[in-house]
């Protein structure tokens, strides 16, 4: 783990929320049954996703799959104690060699969300943009072009495909129907080409759902019915069309314990993120729900005290 700035900030926050006992309580609410630990990753290294799962072995977690969470709806079952729902976002090459051989090893479920356009062409469209800027071609990030229109970013990527070279970041199709073979693995649904879906038209984002889940059953012969929202945007209209289009689950990144009131909004599920490249105890942290709500209050509480006080108008 690289000694950054970052991590040992984070270090710093993480050992405060712990002594705090801030793990502690949320440890015990889970295993009184007020939530289910619902938590994603996207790249992780085989060393950090069996750190995390042994972790929440060794502290006694029951593992519940996707299809665990939507019987629970179904039937509106009280919430098993001390339980966890393991997801992964975008369909990482280091995946299959991480993220499945862990599962496989343990014996424990995970859902694993794809777009399937990188899956074919093997890249990640935010990367072009990474090495565009990188190489000065390009002045403005990722962030900007979340809010621009989808027609727009496309028109942009499809410019940089061709000045730019990125070695494949995402599992092969061959690798997405091998791994969809585990018992323990769930393939879900993460559009075509991973856009942020309120920025596209209709057809668009019609496309990028019932094409995209169409794609993935014909790759592994099994009904995809599971939904993660790119970068976690969604409106309603969204909600909507994946109901018309058959899924029955969708997951934001909006950082809440899966609580019983929550699983009522079944396409609006919440999700902790666990980083790579984080330390150990920074991701107990967010694994347990504690990190990001202190991180964000404390950022909240910086910004009120800094913000100038505005002048009385005569």
């Amino acid at each position: 783990m690289e000694p950054t700035i970052r991590n040992i900030l984070g270090w710093c926050i993480a050992s405060l929320l712990i002594s705090l006992g801030y793990v502690k309580r949320a440890k015990l609410r889970a295993m009184a049954g007020d939530f289910i630990l619902s938590v994603y990753f996207h790249n992780p290294t085989l060393k950090e996703f069996e750190f995390c799962i042994k972790w929440l072995l060794k502290h006694k977690f029951q593992f519940l799959s996707l299809h665990d969470v939507e019987q629970l709806i179904i039937h509106k079952k009280p919430l098993p104690r001390s339980s966890v729902l393991i997801t992964v976002d975008d369909g990482w090459a280091l995946n299959k060699e991480a993220v499945v051989a862990i599962a496989n090893k343990y014996k424990l479920p995970v859902g694993i969300f794809i777009s399937t356009e990188p899956v074919e062409e093997g890249v990640f469209w935010w990367s072009y943009l990474d090495e565009a800027r990188k190489s000065a071609f390009v002045s403005f990030s990722k962030e900007d072009l979340k809010e621009v229109p989808n027609k727009d970013r496309i028109n942009i990527i499809d410019t940089l495909k061709h000045k730019i070279k990125i070695p494949r970041q995402a599992l092969t199709v061959e690798q997405v129907k091998a791994i969809a073979q585990s018992p323990y693995v769930t393939i879900g649904g993460h559009t075509l080409t991973h856009p942020i879906l309120p920025n596209c038209d209709y057809q668009q984002v019609y496309d990028e759902l019932r094409l995209s889940k169409l794609k993935l059953e014909s790759w592994i012969g099994k009904e995809v019915k599971y939904f993660a929202y790119p970068n976690g945007s969604y409106s309603s209209r969204e909600i909507d069309m994946l109901a018309d289009t058959n899924y029955t689950l969708a997951f934001t990144t909006e950082p809440h314990y899966l609580t019983a009131k929550r699983l009522e909004n079944k396409y609006q599920l919440p999700r902790f993120e666990v980083y790579q490249g984080r330390t150990n105890i920074e991701n107990i942290c967010r694994m347990l729900g504690v990190y990001q709500p202190f991180k964000n209050s404390v950022l909240k509480t910086i910004e009120l005290l800094t913000k100038p006080l505005s002048r009385e108008k005569d």
